[in-house]
Parts: C-alpha cells; sequence; structure tokens
C-alpha cells in the first residue's frame, strides 16, 4: 500500500478543513472483521476540485458523499478518489475492516491464560485508515465522536469521555445472539488521525482521580492482580508527573480524562493517544523486577504524558517534525521522572542507556539529522523513529537549555503552546518562541545541532609540570571526516580527588569548571586556561554531569587510572559516565575487549547502582559475543560469569542488584548443573525469587546449551499458560541446537503472517546463538535470499522488527560481508530491509576488524 507522500499531504491540507469524524465500530461480528461506518464533514476551499480519502477495508460497503452514492469499485489501493467537492461537505464511507495480529489498526489477541479476547487501537502511522476512512495526514486534526458496539460484558474506553452506555441491544446483532451494548463518547478536543484509540474487551479497570482529572488504569483480567499490586505506584508516578508538567509549562493537561491502559502484544514502549495512552503490559510487572525497571516504567509514563503537550495540544504539521514530539518527550520524560518522583536518578540512565543508542544510531550509515530537512512520506518517518529522533535529540535539548537557561527554554515553550493550542506547528514556530524568550538568534544553532548528522568526541589532552599541576589542558573536538561538522559544546569539566574526610577511600568532585567549547578553535582545540597552574585531579572528567551529546576519551593518565578508581567514585552519575567511556571507547575499536572484562571484573562486584549493573553486563556480554573469536570467547565469559558470582555475594539479599546479578550470571555461566539445581530450588541465593520470569531465563540458556529441550519447555509453559509465557516458549523452542527444531523456527520467521507480531519477535530472538555456529552456518545465506520476500508478505513495521532481530550478527565473517552487499545490489529491495542490512552490516564491519 502507498503512503502518502509530502507533496500529496501539503496539497490536501491547502484544500480541506476538517471539521469531524463521526465513527461507529461494530465489535460482534466474525473474528477475523468489524464493521466500520464514519461520517466525515469538511470544507472545500475550491468548489469543484478533486481530493482523495484514505481507507484499507477488507471490504469496502458503500460510499456516499453529499447524499449520492458512489462505486465501492473506485478504491484503488487504499486512497477512495472524491470529485466535484462541495464548500459544504458530508462523506460516508460503510466498510468491512480487518482485525490485525501486528500491532497496527485494530489489534485482536485471545489471552491464552483463559481465552477472553481482548481489542486495543494503534493508528500512528498510516493506520487510522485500517479502522476508520479518514484523511491520515497530522494537519487535518479534528474534533473525534466515537460510537462502540460491542458485547454487553465488555469494557469500551476511547480518547473521550464516555457520554452514554452501555446502553442494551443493537440492530446489528442476531437474534440468537449474546447481548450487544452500544457505548457513545463525547466529542474530543481537535485530534491527529494517527492518535485516535480505543480499547475493548474484558478489561479489568481501576479508577482514580487528581486535581480535577479522572484517571482509570485498564489491563487484561489475568493481569488484575498484578495491576491492583502495582496500582499505588502508577497512580503515585501519574500525579506526581501531572503536578509537576503544570509547573513546567504553565498549561493544565488540556483533555478531559487520563486513562492509561496496558495491552498486549503492543509493538512500542507506549502511545501517547489523548486521554488513553496504551502502553504494552509487559510494564505490569508480574514476577520481580529491578528499580531500574520501574524507573523505567516511571519514565515511560512521564514521556507520554510530555507528549499530551508535545504532539497532541500542539501537533506538528507533517512528520520532519517527528523530533518535536520524540525528543522533547524523551527529556521531559527523564527531567520529571528525576524531578518529580522517587527515581531521581532518571538522568544516569539517560547518560548510560539511553545516550548509547543515540550514539550507535548516529554512528551507523543510515544517521539522519535530528531535524530532517525533508521526509518524503510517513513510510520513512516510521523509520526514523530511532536513537537519533528520541535519544540524540533529547540530548540537544538538555545542551540547549545549558545554553539559553533554564527559565528562557520554559519562557519560550509556554508561548509556543499558547500560539498553538490544538493546531500544527513547525521547528521553525518553535525556534521563533524559544529566540524571542532567550533574545538569542538560534538560526546557526539549529543548523549544526538539528540540520547536520553525526557525533562529534572531545579528547582531553594534559601537560603535567614537574609538581605534578597541570601546564596544560585541552579539549580537542573533532567530527567524521564524512560529516565534518564542528559544533559549540557548553559542558562541565569535573576534577576528582580523593575525599579528605573518607580517609582517601571515596572520590568525590573537587571542582567543576563550565566550559564553552568553540567550533572555531585551531583545529577544534580548546584550551581550558582555568585548570592551568592547578595540581592534577586523580581523575579528569569532560562532559561533567553529561550536558552535551558527545562521546568523550579521557587522557591516558586517567584511562589508566579507572579500573583503580571507579569504584571509589561516590556519584552514581559520574560512574555511569566513567563506564560509557569505556563502553564506547571498546565499541569503536579503540581499546581491546579483554581491557573491558578486566574492568568488569575490577570494578563491577562494588557497582550499587542497578541500571549500571545491567548495561555493563548486558553491553559487555554483547560485545564479548560478537568481537572476540570463539577460542577466546569461553574464556571471556568465565571472567565475566565469576564477577557475577561476586556480586551475587555481596548484593543485599532479595535487592535489585542481587537480581541484576543472578540474570548475569545465568547467561552467560556454562554451569548446566547449577542452573537445574535453581530450576529445583537448590542452591539458590538467600531472598532471590526464582519465579516464573528467573524460571524461564534460567530454561532459556540452558536450552541454549542442549541441556534442556522441548519436554521441559513444554512442561514449563503448562505451568505458566500466560502470554509471556507463550513468547518465552518460542524463544526457547528456536533456541535449541536441533537441526529440526531450527529449521522449524526458520520456516516461522520467512512463512506467512499467521503468527503474532510478539511470537515472530520471540522465535527471531532466540535463533541466533554465538554457541551454535555451526548449526546455523547454512541459515547466514537463507537470511538474504528469503528475508526479501517475507518482508513483503509483512507490514512495515513487523517485517523490520523480524528482519532486524533475525539478522545473522553472530556470523562475524567476510563471507556475511558478501552476501549483505550482493542483497543491497538489489534495485527491488524493500526500504526498511535495506536500512536493517545496511546498519546491521556496519556492526559486523566494527566487530571483523577488531577481530582483525
Amino acid at each position: 500500500m502507498p503512503s502518502l507522500t509530502r507533496v500529496a499531504a501539503a496539497e490536501r491540507a491547502a484544500l480541506l478543513t476538517v471539521e469531524s469524524y463521526d465513527i461507529e465500530l461494530d465489535l460482534t461480528g466474525a473474528a477475523e472483521r468489524f464493521r466500520s461506518v464514519t461520517t466525515v464533514r469538511f470544507r472545500a476551499a475550491t468548489p469543484g476540485a478533486a481530493t482523495f480519502v484514505e481507507v484499507r477495508p477488507a471490504r469496502l460497503l458503500g460510499v456516499r458523499c453529499n447524499g449520492i452514492d458512489l462505486d465501492p469499485a473506485a478504491l484503488a489501493d487504499n486512497q477512495y478518489p472524491l470529485t466535484g467537492l462541495a464548500a459544504e461537505n458530508t462523506l460516508v464511507v460503510e466498510a468491512e475492516m480487518a482485525y490485525s495480529n501486528s500491532g497496527e489498526g485494530l489489534h485482536r489477541f485471545v489471552d491464552p491464560a483463559d481465552g477472553e479476547t481482548y481489542l486495543y487501537a494503534m493508528s500512528g502511522m498510516d493506520n487510522a485508515q485500517r479502522i476508520f476512512a479518514c484523511f491520515d495526514q497530522p494537519d487535518l486534526k479534528a474534533p473525534v465522536s466515537l460510537t462502540v458496539v460491542a458485547p454487553e460484558d465488555w469494557t469500551v474506553a476511547g480518547n473521550g469521555r464516555l457520554a452514554a452506555g452501555p446502553i442494551r441491544g443493537s440492530t446489528s446483532e442476531p437474534a440468537s445472539g449474546p447481548t450487544s451494548g452500544r457505548w457513545v463518547f463525547a466529542p474530543t478536543p481537535p485530534l491527529a488521525t494517527y492518535f485516535v484509540t480505543l480499547v475493548a474487551g474484558p478489561y479489568a479497570v481501576l479508577r482514580a482521580e487528581h486535581d480535577g482529572i479522572p484517571l482509570g488504569l485498564y489491563c487484561r483480567r489475568s493481569l488484575a492482580d498484578v495491576l491492583d499490586r502495582d496500582a499505588d505506584e502508577i497512580l503515585t508516578v501519574t500525579r506526581q508527573c501531572l503536578d509537576r508538567l503544570h509547573e513546567l509549562f504553565g498549561v493544565r493537561y488540556p483533555f478531559d480524562k487520563y486513562d492509561q491502559a496496558f495491552v498486549p502484544e503492543f509493538n512500542m514502549g507506549a502511545m501517547e493517544n489523548p486521554g488513553l495512552v496504551t502502553f504494552r503490559d509487559e510494564f505490569l510487572h508480574r514476577s520481580a523486577v529491578t528499580d531500574s525497571q520501574r524507573e523505567h516504567r516511571a519514565n515511560v509514563i512521564a514521556h507520554e504524558m510530555a507528549h499530551m503537550w508535545f504532539g497532541d495540544l500542539v501537533t506538528l504539521r507533517w512528520w520532519d517534525d517527528l523530533w518535536l514530539n520524540e525528543s522533547f518527550a524523551e527529556y521531559f520524560g527523564s527531567r520529571v521522572t528525576a524531578e518529580a518522583t522517587r527515581f531521581d536518578r532518571a538522568w544516569t540512565t539517560f547518560a548510560l542507556r539511553r545516550k548509547a543508542w543515540g550514539y550507535a544510531a548516529d554512528q551507523r550509515p543510515s544517521t539522519h539529522p535530528v531535524a530532517p530537512a525533508e521526509v518524503v512520506d510517513a513510510a520513512e518517518a516510521l523509520a526514523n523513529l530511532d536513537g537519533i529522533s528520541y535519544a540524540k535529540g533529547a540530548a540537544v535539548l538538555r545542551q540547549l537549555v545549558a545554553w539559553v537557561g533554564d527559565d528562557a527554554f520554559l519562557a519560550g515553550l509556554r508561548g509556543y503552546f499558547a500560539a498553538h493550542r490544538f493546531g500544527n506547528a513547525t521547528l521553525t514556530d518553535l525556534l521563533s518562541a524559544l529566540a524571542a524568550s532567550s533574545g538569542r538568534d538560534l538560526t546557526g544553532w539549529a543548523e549544526v545541532w538539528l540540520r547536520q548528522p553525526r557525533t562529534n568526541t572531545l579528547r582531553t589532552e594534559v601537560r603535567r609540570d614537574d609538581a605534578g599541576r597541570y601546564a596544560e589542558v585541552a579539549l580537542v573536538q573533532s567530527a567524521p571526516p564524512e560529516h565534518p561538522v564542528l559544533r559549540p559544546h557548553r559542558i562541565g569539566v569535573g576534577l576528582y580527588d580523593p575525599d579528605p574526610a573518607g580517609a582517601g577511600t571515596t572520590l568525590r568532585l573537587r571542582q567543576r569548571i563550565e566550559v564553552d567549547v568553540d567550533p572555531a578553535a585551531d583545529g577544534g582545540r580548546t584550551v581550558l586556561d582555568g585548570l592551568t597552574g592547578l595540581p592534577a585531579a586523580r581523575l579528569l572528567l569532560p562532559n561533567d554531569g553529561d550536558l552535551t551529546f558527545a562521546k568523550v576519551r579521557f587522557d591516558p593518565g586517567s584511562v589508566a587510572a579507572v579500573p583503580a578508581i571507579l569504584p571509589e567514585l561516590a556519584d552514581p552519575l559520574t560512574r555511569a559516565l566513567v563506564w560509557a567511556e569505556a563502553l564506547d571507547a571498546v565499541t569503536d575499536g579503540e581499546r581491546p575487549v579483554a581491557d573491558l572484562v578486566a574492568l568488569v571484573v575490577a570494578a563491577l562486584p562494588a557497582e550499587t547502582e542497578v541500571v549500571v549493573v545491567q548495561d555493563v553486563l548486558n553491553r559487555t556480554r554483547d560485545l564479548v559475543d560478537r568481537y572476540l573469536d570463539p577460542q577466546v570467547r569461553a574464556a571471556a565469559l568465565e571472567q565475566l560469569t565469576g564477577a557475577c558470582s561476586r556480586l551475587l555475594a555481596v548484593a543485599p539479599a532479595g535487592g535489585s542488584g542481587q537480581l541484576a546479578a543472578a540474570r548475569g550470571w545465568i547467561g552467560s555461566t556454562v554451569d548446566a548443573a547449577g542452573l537445574v539445581g535453581w530450576l529445583a530450588g537448590k542452591e539458590v541465593p538467600d531472598g532471590l525469587a526464582v519465579d516464573a520470569e528467573l524460571r524461564w531465563a534460567v530454561l532459556h540458556r540452558l536450552a541454549v546449551l542442549g541441556e534442556a529441550g522441548e519436554p521441559e519447555i513444554a512442561a514449563e509453559q503448562e505451568t505458566d499458560r500466560s502470554a509471556s509465557g507463550a513468547e518465552w516458549a518460542a524463544t526457547c523452542r528456536a533456541a535449541l541446537p536441533d537441526p529440526a527444531g531450527k529449521e522449524r523456527a526458520w520456516a516461522l520467521l520467512v512463512g506467512g503472517t499467521g503468527l503474532s507480531n510478539r511470537l515472530l519477535e520471540a522465535t527471531a530472538r532466540g535463533f541466533w546463538q554465538p554457541e551454535q555456529a555451526e548449526l546455523t552456518d547454512s541459515y547466514v545465506r537463507r537470511y538474504f535470499a528469503e528475508m526479501p520476500a517475507a518482508a513483503l508478505r509483512r507490514t512495515p513495521w513487523v517485517a523490520d522488527r523480524v528482519a532486524g532481530l533475525a539478522y545473522p550478527r553472530y556470523a562475524v565473517s567476510a563471507r556475511t560481508r558478501e552476501l549483505a552487499a550482493a542483497l543491497l545490489d538489489r534495485a527491488e529491495l524493500p526500504a526498511g530491509l535495506r536500512r536493517v542490512v545496511v546498519d546491521a552490516d556496519d556492526d559486523l564491519r566494527r566487530a571483523l576488524a577488531t577481530r582483525r
């Protein structure tokens, strides 16, 4: 199906003003389809002109425009032509629509726990037309009135408040069928089509209120006990974030209720539908989780709430400004979480985890500016939803705040909201508002930070005199040769020394100086005159406080000192920045993996910040698996296992650190007897609960090692008949070192569309294992031969996710790169698959270079 182009959208926006959508959905029919009737009222600036409306039906039943019946056969792909428009128009489109199993459109899920059916709508991007006929572009906003006919014992919710219902009975129900109800929702404020949503099914509901705003929480019945347990924390975070955003923005929450629905098989983390935010229901934690995971949930709640202003109240005009949604929500998600909730170290997570995502995306061939000059169509916008649109953009905003000042930044945002309330805006509009509030011309700043791709690196150069004082300290900024753009950076540079009160056992900040890194300086070299003559610090930390988006590299003296001093650093953010420098230097091939493994062994057992433990272990394990030859890898894994064992020995019983260490040990150990013992409850560390999720993690590792098979997987799935259990079982089956099992898994990955999005992803996640290179060798060639056809059979989101997860990332060889190059020579390759292969091949290039 074609995706709407920018040119076509601009032409249609100039012609039309949409006044309202009235949508009626009948969900009482067959399991495969539902009935949709849409009435659109709109004005045309040029009477007699022509346009088109989008609709993707299973069967188009009727089209009537201004009282005249039109031929349903005129539908071409997803566009229905409308000609001879009047100044005032009423369009009625009636269709049978198909439910999806891809997380797009109206997704239908049958819960394996109890057989109940659940629906939810995901309209962005290009997916509203899978539910109702519409002018599917962000700058044709209109009020939406929704009516839903569904089984009377269901719960139904939409963007607007419920005006009436459920009213018993419906004209479409069979006389002998189940009783139906009719839910009528009040008209919403003007919404972009990609925000229209609903949930329907036997959802469990909890209701509350805060500051005059009705609150609601929804989940499947089989998770109701989990929601009951977590509701206090979720509602507390919700209230705290609402209060803080009101303070920051000076504009009250602009919609009439705030519901949060935890729905099954959701593709993203969450979606910012006004009045009804949808989240993936893994955020309801059925098993023990770390505080880092709870912080992540709080951050996502804050992120989606920030969207109520950035995206929902003021909406982008076209997808090239998608960053205005995501970067701002990412920035305020971390900021509000840190300022308003108990998770006051959210910026530590941002520094180590989120920015690593941004740096990785920005150094790949598919990099793009934070604010692209032009996005051709909605499909390209979807492809650009990556670490640049989220993490890099948020980091750039943090740098902007450091540059213009927080008061001026917030004042500009308030002016922006006031000027474009319930309308659409562009980057130019935002920059004008910020320039007016700050008194700064932001044109040059925006050009280098928002319009140019790639990342700068800041390296410290240090000379000491004979007395151990700084003779000269300089920051040298560089940029990749293919994008030689240097940028202004306002950063802190921190000097860390032993704490006199701590008898030399703790390193604390002695002094932080503010530095403006001048892009016009000679050779990108900025001398820090303020440090000349000062006693040299034990650690000199550039970008202290993490205020800019730039990779950093320490001077050789600081690098050499890191293994000894890292455990002594008192501040978690500082430790995260030091770990980030080490991980990134190894990723870029500037230091050997062995040095990183040695640093993990030396420093990680003393780490108390759980996000640091989790991310360092995960990223180190990934580098070990891809960057080391198999004969060296085993010894490195043994060292990681030993570090996790030492963490387990010192971590407080029942705490987040213990759980993070246990997961790390499970993922790296080859001690099958110890793993089996944990499943049997033997020699489990005191305080550690081997609950459903941990049992599956153990079983998965045993499957990879060939120490568990189909009987054990089937038995565990029989015990855990949940959706999560089904996904874990799919991953474990794909991970078995069995030729027949691999063939069955591969057939699912490249086969039809019968399997849901999440089960496909789970299968892909288990297929490739670094321990099974010989067994899966023949599938390397098959990936490049068979994945293009598979991608064409699926929706873009699912196709790209599966292609990425199923890439042979552990087949680090010149042959894999040759196969990738041959595939990329094909002109007809789907755009999403092309991007997946280009980026994965670049990652493989780095791994291969390091091995050599």
